[in-house]
């Protein structure tokens, strides 16, 4: 299936003001123990490994970003996405690892603990 869509890279900037104001949704499509060991706080799991883009939340207006740890997964995400009818146009560049850099809060456990 050919046809590539554009997926924006978003900067910390970008994440923390659109969580800030509520403005978007962060999907972590890392696995259950990483999000576990420590997520943004915010961000909703949606592990790669079960990745079915119906299973997206209802983004009520807001953007849907998709997050990992290093930026690869989450653009691997947004091509499954696409393929599955579901357009996703950012992702959030840096990952995880660029908002521990950053000094960022960090939430751990699972949804529901």
């Amino acid at each position: 299936m050919s046809g590539h869509q554009t997926v924006a890279d978003l900067t910390i900037d970008d994440v923390r003001n659109g969580l800030a104001s509520g403005t978007i949704v962060l999907v972590d499509v890392r696995e259950a123990n990483e999000f576990a060991a420590g997520h943004i706080p915010g961000s909703v799991l949606l592990p790669l490994s079960a990745f079915d883009a119906s299973d997206l939340p209802r983004p009520d207006g807001r953007r849907i970003v998709l997050s990992c740890r290093s930026g690869r997964r989450s653009l691997t995400a947004a091509g499954m996405a696409h393929e599955q009818g579901i357009s996703i146009d950012a992702h959030y560049a840096g990952g995880f690892i660029d908002w521990v850099a950053h000094g960022e809060p960090v939430e751990t456990g699972l949804p529901g603990e």
